[in-house]
């Protein structure tokens, strides 16, 4: 070859989709492609996009094997580039048709760097050579010239992307747990920032590291706010997060927790142990059922609290974001009793916020409704908002959400338990909004009457 480098461009058609969307998969077949034809692999880059599509590049020591996937298509694009004689990119090529089950692949080679074309190539290497050979080290003495080993690094990278806004993590490769139940895509990886992550159809439900802020605030809140809860519903929270913050209250008699995949509970027993540990807990009722038909099946007035833990309003949690299933949670709570709602990000979803809380005042009343904030790093933009309504009482009257709180008794139940970021002064502070947000949950008249007061 009177060449620097050969360069095929290549496209696979009719791959299966899972194939072309599966980040461990692809890393493997790319590694195992550059080996075939005896590349050294010095580094391995992968990203998912979601829901679709995977870029990533295997540098080797003669150059490298680059590629991004259309899983929708079947399709893939694929970058072949070897420098010297001792690589042959077309075992490359052969190598990845097999492991991409591709119907057919289109390639074209062109040399890179020809001799002829470069002024002076020949003289050049001939002089670097004749330049340099007193300085490597002689055969004769013992010494190898041989490069050593160079070591193989990767980098795989999931990446939960919105319409304009995407979030990356590095994690060591093959997922932990990964299966396709009747409702979502169900993973866990092992991350290097987060500890392990739990996924659904490739959105990030909960990280070993930051879990703590999410579930303390969503249980806490409500369970000081209320006073006496003794019986509570969790819609979803199948990472059993919410159960286990609950049952750390000795006056609670029991918690019912109604999650429609048993895939999630399977795949956090298994891997995500600390955030799943209520489940053995006798005051647990655990059901892997609708929560929609649960509510609308369940006795009115039979729980203090429901706490709706779900997904974003896609796939499974999807109908949880209707008037007519709020309706039902306001007909099964007692008397003062209270719902709380993950209600998405003021950066990140303010529309979705918008007509929740508007639903929410329509069904317990405008003073009744409020949200908090807590900060969560691994969510989208890291701000997230929880919604708290409250049921009239029997005589009328209607609680707070912290004007009555006992901060003395929420600080000693802080330290008792070694929360990481609950406390009283976190508990009042979380219900102060800033502007922005207050422009999208508070209604536009008492927006008006504040501003002309």
């Amino acid at each position: 070859m009177n060449a620097l480098g050969r360069h095929i461009l290549v496209e696979y058609f009719g791959c299966p989709t899972d194939i072309l969307n599966d980040v461990p998969l692809i890393e493997e077949s790319m590694v195992a492609a550059a080996k075939d034809a005896d590349a050294t692999v010095i580094n391995a880059t992968f990203h998912h996009f979601s829901p679709f599509g995977v870029s990533g590049v295997v540098v080797i020591q003669e150059s490298h094997l680059a590629i991004h996937t259309w899983p929708e298509y079947g399709y893939a694009a694929v970058d072949l580039f070897t420098c010297g004689e001792t690589v042959d990119p077309w075992i490359c090529y052969r190598s990845l048709l097999k492991s991409f089950q591709a119907t057919s692949g289109s390639s074209i080679e062109m040399l890179r760097g020809q001799m002829g074309l470069i002024p002076g190539t020949q003289q050049m290497l001939a002089e670097q050579r004749e330049e340099h050979a007193d300085k490597l080290p002689s055969v004769a003495q013992g010494a190898s010239r041989e490069a050593p080993e160079p070591r193989y690094e990767r980098n795989i990278w999931f990446t939960e992307r919105g319409e304009d806004l995407a979030h990356s993590f590095r994690h060591v490769g093959q997922p932990l747990y990964k299966e396709q139940s009747e409702h979502q895509l169900v993973e866990v990886f092992d991350t290097y920032a987060w500890g392990k992550a739990l996924t659904l159809d490739r959105l990030v439900m909960t990280t070993e590291k930051d879990e703590y802020v999410y579930h303390e605030m969503i249980t806490h809140v409500p369970m000081f706010s209320h006073g006496a809860v003794k019986r509570a519903l969790v819609i979803g929270g199948g990472d059993g997060g919410a159960a286990r913050d609950l049952l750390r209250h000795p006056g609670i008699e029991e918690v019912v927790m109604v999650e429609i995949d048993g895939k999630v509970v399977e795949a956090c027993k298994t891997h995500l142990p600390d955030i799943a540990s209520a489940f053995d807990n006798p005051k647990l009722d655990l059901h892997i059922d609708d929560g929609i038909a649960y509510v609308h099946n369940a006795a009115s007035a039979s729980f203090d609290l429901v706490i709706v833990d779900s997904t974003d309003p896609v796939g499974p949690g999807e109908g949880l974001f209707t008037e007519a299933f709020y309706r039902e949670v306001h007909r099964i709570l007692r008397p003062g009793g209270i719902q709380i709602t993950q209600s998405e990000g003021p950066h990140y979803a303010p529309e979705v916020m918008e007509e929740v809380y508007a639903c929410f005042r329509g069904i317990y009343g405008d003073d009744q409704v409020h949200c908090y904030l807590a900060h969560i790093p691994t969510y989208p933009t890291g701000m997230w908002s929880f919604s708290w309504a409250g049921k009239a009482r029997e005589d009328g009257s209607h609680g707070h959400p912290w004007k009555d709180i006992d901060a003395e008794a929420i600080d000693r139940f802080a330290a008792q338990h070694k929360l990481r970021y609950y406390n009283a002064d976190i508990h009042r502070g979380a219900f102060a909004l800033p502007g922005f947000v207050r422009n999208i949950v508070v209604p536009s008249k008492d927006r008006v009457e504040a501003q002309e007061a």
